[in-house]
């Protein structure tokens, strides 16, 4: 499947591995299926929440491949391309086109700090190599090097490049995004932005991790977003935030995969040396813990399951229990 427009909800997929480090398809697959059930508009491979900085190419490949099966031209999946090098990123975005992917998330690692000549040449080099549409992906807290303003601005010239996926934690830096390219370039939000102010601002979606473990509530709120109904979209806004704010202030491929978990998708740990939920700076209880997986219960029993009550029961009972306390 191939659009010329991305919007709407794309979740982060994770990247669901055996002790082996063989990929679980059939779980991969399952995810997918039931994420598009919910309704999502996209599907995001190899994002922050993939791990793709954990994964060989091998496994990069593996999921791709499940993600693109279990979509089967419903919606969309832009597959993320990661690589300290011009070379190996040109080469996994051509692959992945190759194997049938919609789009390609282009992320810039990075050891050593590289100026802005070496970013702009990065993404342009990966924007030509294929004909899918590309999404610039911004996350100043983790990159070596960022994409400043002026480089952006470049970079909505060169053709395929039609997106931004911005995950800094200022929402004004999107508004500057948005003039700037006026409107060659449409801008995505992350997890790190009040997903409602975004889409009120001009942005026409967003690709976030948590919205795995809540989809259909993201659907209804990008739909919200997009009737201009604002009044109802935050009141449908305030509580996601909370999950959006526990999430910060951990390990999110821990935090996605353990929610995943408790709906009963045996998606794993995160990767070594990464630590699992369990082991992440375990502490008591609190209220605003025992709160916050009150709301999780909430979203999860309206989740289409085959466990439904039994999930709810477990994650209120999880509040005391240190195991998953960190949140």
């Amino acid at each position: 499947m191939t659009s010329t427009h991305f919007h709407g909800v794309f979740p982060y997929l994770v990247s669901p591995l055996d002790e082996a480090g063989k990929v679980k398809a059939d779980v991969l697959g399952r995810l997918c299926d039931d994420l598009i059930q919910a309704g999502v508009h996209g599907l995001t491979p190899l994002g922050s929440t993939g791990e793709f900085a954990y994964l060989s190419r091998a496994q990069k490949r593996r999921v791709i491949e499940v993600v693109i099966e279990a979509a089967a031209g419903r919606v969309p999946v832009v597959a993320g391309v990661a690589s300290t090098t011009t070379a190996e990123a040109v080469d996994q975005a051509r692959e992945w086109e190759r194997l049938g992917a919609d789009g390609i998330l282009a992320v810039l690692e990075a050891y050593f700090p590289v100026a802005d000549d070496g970013v702009y040449a990065y993404f342009k080099a990966i924007g030509e190599s294929v004909s899918l549409p590309v999404v610039l992906y911004t996350n100043p807290s983790f990159q070596r090097s960022d994409l400043s303003l002026p480089v952006i601005e470049k970079l909505s010239r060169v053709p395929n490049i039609g997106y931004i996926k911005d995950a800094s934690v200022n929402t004004g830096r999107l508004l500057s995004i948005i003039n700037r390219v006026e409107g060659r370039m449409r801008v995505f939000a992350a997890s790190s932005h009040i997903p409602a102010c975004v889409m009120l601002i001009g942005g026409v979606g967003w690709m976030a991790g948590p919205a795995c473990v809540a989809p259909r509530q993201s659907v209804e709120l990008y739909e919200l977003c997009r009737r201009g109904d604002w009044a109802a979209a935050m009141e449908k806004q305030r509580p996601l935030w909370l999950l959006n704010q526990a999430f910060a202030k951990h390990n999110l491929a821990a935090c996605i995969k353990g929610g995943l978990e408790l709906q009963g998708y045996a998606v794993g740990a995160p990767l070594p040396p990464q630590a699992p939920l369990s082991a992440a700076r375990p502490r008591s209880i609190s209220p605003m813990a025992t709160r916050r997986w009150t709301f999780w219960s909430t979203i999860w029993e309206s989740r289409p399951s085959s466990m439904g009550r039994a999930i709810t029961v477990y994650a209120i009972r999880t509040t005391s229990d240190s195991t998953l306390s960190s949140l």
